[in-house]
């Protein structure tokens, strides 16, 4: 790896120029920026769409913590009373009671457009003007972890909208990935980390998903895979109607904790080997787990089919690298990839860093034979 370090990071952002600024009756800070999509302009330059967590510096107040809530009138404070929610977590709280999970969040993500060099290595320009912030009410609680893909002369990007409505996956699309139109939702509740291949496959859009829920039926005793969250698959004639492939995709493999829970990561881009795809495995550990980045090889005709993969990963966390940030870590052991360009004999690979920063990482094409 000739170059592997953070980017951009907190500090380097304009609390000032945050669409949030003077909009809310509370102080914010920057939990985090991170995750950020990756494309290259018609310049040649790179483009990060970061993820902006913006946080209450003080949630709890009078008894009470705070969400921050979009609406078509404004941002607004929503006030729950202590004794009926759990805070132990910094990034959201848990409602107690009832028959599932519900839970509010402390902050309100939104994206940032972010320019680099076209080599990926240092900041350009910070785009305020072209933040990407809720608009409608599947919204309302955020827009988040966008990936970009580029299919012919169109720029397609998924994002997860977060609202009290649904957990859905949005599409943007744009003639030059700087100008972006909302498309609306494209799959339904909790089907996270959509990625479009960046290109098609006889004739369709194709797309990983990965579809949550709290129910999975076991396999076989001597299977090679363990039953959980898996990457799956689906096609489209527009990219906005999805019909979901028969067969599976990438499925948590039994040899191995460390893909335990998984998803995608970047976009597969088309090789001389197949579609290249980065995803992320997680290794049960504290809190969250141990997220670490790893690579498959799909076939070019039928994506359902690995051609090439390992169990060690590609990528790990970088503590070293987060160190000058120490003060402002909530969280570690994490490296969420979500974006790759090629650049000749490498591929620039951009990252999540501890949900706090944005990493880029040069990895050579031989990385993968």
């Amino acid at each position: 790896m000739s170059f592997d370090q953070l980017v951009f990071t907190p500090r380097d952002l304009d609390l000032a120029r945050s669409p949030l600024a003077g909009k809310i009756a509370a102080e914010t800070y920057i939990l985090g920026t991170f995750n950020p999509g990756l494309t290259r302009l018609a310049n040649g330059n790179l483009l990060m769409m970061v993820r902006v967590a913006e946080a209450l510096r003080q949630p709890i107040v009078d008894g009470h913590v705070h969400a921050i809530r979009w609406a078509a009138d404004g941002y607004h404070l929503d006030p729950w009373p202590l004794q009926l929610v759990d805070t132990a977590d910094p990034r959201k709280f848990m409602m107690r009671g009832g028959g599932w999970k519900v839970m509010a969040l402390t902050s309100l993500s939104w994206l940032l457009p972010v320019e680099l060099t076209a080599d990926g290595t240092a900041v350009v320009a910070v785009h305020y003007d072209r933040a990407i912030v809720p608009a409608a009410d599947y919204q309302c609680y955020g827009v988040e972890d966008a990936r970009i893909s580029r299919v012919g002369d169109r720029y397609l990007m998924t994002t997860c909208s977060v609202s009290p409505e649904r957990h859905s996956t949005t599409l943007y699309s744009s003639p030059d990935a700087i100008e972006w139109t909302l498309e609306g939702i494209v799959l339904d509740h909790q089907n996270k980390d959509m990625l479009i291949f960046e290109g098609q496959i006889a004739g369709k859009y194709w797309a990983q998903t990965r579809p949550l829920g709290d129910l999975y039926f076991a396999y076989p005793p001597d299977s090679p895979w363990r039953a959980g969250p898996s990457i799956n698959l689906a096609s489209s004639p527009d990219a906005l109607h999805w019909k979901p492939h028969d067969r599976p995709g990438i499925r948590p493999h039994a040899g191995t904790v460390s893909t335990a829970r998984m998803g995608g990561g970047t976009p597969p881009i088309l090789t001389a080997d197949g579609w290249l795809t980065l995803w992320h495995g997680v290794e049960p550990s504290g809190v969250v787990g141990i997220y670490r980045t790893y690579w498959s090889i799909l076939d070019r005709d039928d994506p359902s089919v690995t051609i090439r993969t390992q169990h060690a990963p590609l990528l790990e966390p970088a503590p070293h690298l987060t160190e000058p940030l120490k003060d402002l870590i909530y969280l570690d052991n994490v490296v969420f990839t979500t974006g790759i360009v090629e650049a000749g004999d490498h591929y620039i690979v951009a990252s999540g860093e501890a949900d706090l920063a944005c990493r880029i990482t040069h990895i050579g094409t031989d990385a993968f034979a």
